[in-house]
């Protein structure tokens, strides 16, 4: 058998030309070569060029300004319609001409009015621009100073007033308010003078018309009138409901030199102080170089206000919480953090507590007596120190537990007064041993309201800080002699002494025999005019007060009381912070407890 092999068809495989626009054509009609393939592979026509005829034969499109205008009054609609209703959702409304806050059962209510109230309130008012603004409106011809209620309700309707400005500009209701700082600025609030002179409140019609109370040492100065009104000013208004004398200077001193930190003029009113007149105890404060400005310009808040008035009504608004946060020392601890209030005090105790001349001279008389004592006879020898011991009994209870229905111990004054004594001079003496000499040359001097600590057995042997002026218990009192026979039955006035301290309702009765209250405890009205007996045994009172405390101050080495005494702080404060808190010269008894400034 043959096997032959044949031989497969050959393929001619040839790859397709691509195109190039650099290949040439062909040289003659003739040649091999020729093809169309350069026809066939063109490229595809240019994307910029506009197309003949429309894609999808749809026509060209045209500009149409009418729907073009459809639209947009269609847009400015619904955002309309849509701003209208969150208006409605969030409560507001158009801001009235005028408005301002009526008090019912403790809630305040805007209410909206075309003319201004009559009595002094927070309003709500519009600039020419439409915009709402608020201020204090207090009628010019009002009396001053207002009652210390109304100060207090003028503050707490001023937060709401200002809440509520603040949601008209915002558009919304804000249910909490934020927490602001002291310096804080309400961008909403219109100076009173501001507003006066824009037209929006109506100014003083005539200085006639206007009841101003003189400011104390402003009658006294010559060509006051013709001074300008001072930029900026804070005044001290000095009654109070509190009968003790403690708390109002406290405040009076810290309020001068917060004022002289911010640059304000510092005034004083005495008009319906239950002492009587500022100058029947101290001399004239340092008069400013300008004048006070209207009386119904002067505005308890916002602090900010441009002329301020301070009352122990809004002492928790001008030296409360945010007063301390923004004042307090926070790299100190204890004490130490409370140094910028106690020198705010300190100013006003330097330019204030001036007393008057026979006072004054009484006070430094007494001094130099009980200085005398402490002298050394020998040569070379230490001289001996005073110690002052301020005790307060009446309603002033201790802060310390276990006396809180009581009184702090009187042999513990007196124990802690010769610890005092002994560790001045341990280690002084001879051989380094105790000064006996200086020891003995070291006296008490003792200041109370209560007559009875002066003749108890721990202090019957001490000093007594000053004898012009003194509380006398009633054994000591003479009995009150008959006056002649008028009806059928003569009433003789039982005499009333100190027993037991200084009590507000007992300070409220004096010169009203008729009105002495069933206890100690309980509290007269306090708004009954003083008659002019019951001014001059107020003033006893006070005079005695103040001496007792200038005393102590001004002229003891140390000083043992308790701080739950206003007396006391201020004796710390007459001291100097370096004597008190530094040397330790300030002695507290009453607990773990600390100087604090400014109660309320």
């Amino acid at each position: 058998m043959i096997l032959s092999s044949r031989n497969s068809p050959r393929i001619s495989l040839r790859r397709a030309a691509s195109y190039n626009s650099m290949e040439k054509g062909p040289l003659s009609s003739t040649s091999s070569r020729f093809s169309f393939n350069h026809l066939i592979n063109s490229p595809p026509p240019s994307p910029s060029l506009p197309a003949l005829v429309p894609r999808h034969g749809k026509p060209i499109p045209k500009f149409n300004p009418r729907k073009f205008l459809r639209a947009a009054l269609w847009t400015i609609g619904v955002l309309v319609i849509l701003s209208y209703g969150f208006s409605i959702l969030s409560g507001t409304s158009p801001a009235n001409a005028v408005g301002w806050t009526t008090n019912g059962a403790d809630q305040y209510e805007m209410v909206g009015e075309s003319e201004l109230p009559d009595f002094p309130t927070p309003v709500v008012i519009e600039d020419k621009r439409g915009r709402a603004k608020w201020t204090v409106s207090i009628p010019p011809d009002h009396e001053f100073p207002l009652e210390p209620k109304q100060y207090a309700e003028i503050c707490m309707q001023n937060m709401e007033v200002a809440r509520h400005v603040a949601d008209l500009h915002s558009h919304m209701h804000r249910e909490q308010v934020a927490h602001y700082g002291y310096y804080h600025v309400d961008p909403n609030f219109m100076e009173v003078a501001d507003a006066e002179a824009h037209g929006l409140l109506p100014g003083p019609k005539a200085k006639t018309n206007m009841k101003q109370q003189q400011l104390v040492g402003e009658e006294n100065t010559d060509g006051l009138i013709e001074m300008e009104v001072c930029e900026k000013s804070m005044t001290f208004v000095m009654e109070t409901h509190d009968a003790g004398l403690g708390k109002t200077l406290m405040m009076l001193w810290t309020a001068y030199g917060l004022a002289q930190n911010e640059g304000r003029s510092f005034f004083v009113d005495d008009s319906r102080w239950a002492y009587g007149s500022f100058n029947k105890f101290f001399k004239s404060p340092p008069i400013p170089n300008c004048r006070p400005p209207p009386r119904h310009e002067m505005l308890p808040c916002p602090h900010h206000a441009r002329h301020l008035v301070a009352t122990a009504a809004t002492a928790s608004y001008m030296f409360g919480g945010a007063f301390n946060e923004y004042y307090e020392d926070p790299r100190k601890m204890e004490v130490y953090r409370q140094k910028p209030m106690f020198e705010f005090a300190r100013q006003g105790y330097e330019a204030l507590f001036q007393l008057s001349n026979e006072d004054e001279e009484s006070v430094n008389k007494r001094i130099e007596e009980l200085r005398s004592m402490t002298r050394v006879p020998e040569e070379e020898a230490e001289d001996g120190i005073l110690i002052g011991v301020h005790v307060r009994h009446g309603d002033r209870r201790p802060y310390e537990f276990q006396y809180r229905d009581s009184y702090v111990p009187l042999d513990r004054y007196g124990d802690r007064a010769r610890e005092l004594m002994h560790r001045t001079f341990n280690k002084t003496g001879p051989h380094g041993g105790l000064d006996t000499l200086a020891v003995e040359h070291s006296h008490m001097v003792l200041a109370s309201d209560d007559p009875e600590v002066y003749e108890s057995e721990e202090f019957s042997h001490v000093a007594r800080a000053q004898e012009q002026i003194r509380l006398a218990a009633k054994q000591h009192l003479e009995a009150p002699k008959p006056s002649a026979m008028t009806g059928m039955r003569n009433f003789v006035d039982e005499s009333v002494g100190w027993e037991g301290g200084f009590f507000a309702g007992m300070f409220w009765s004096l010169g009203k025999p008729s009105s002495v209250p069933a206890t100690a405890a309980e509290t007269p009205d306090t708004k009954l005019p003083p008659t002019q007996e019951a001014l001059r045994l107020r003033e006893l009172v006070g005079r005695a007060y103040l001496m007792d405390l200038a005393v102590l101050g001004q002229g003891t080495d140390k000083v043992v009381c308790t701080v739950s005494a206003t007396g006391c702080k201020l004796l710390a404060v007459m001291m100097g912070w370096e004597k008190a808190i530094e040397e330790e010269g300030f002695v507290n008894i009453d607990g773990d407890f600390d100087w604090r400034g400014v109660s309320w």
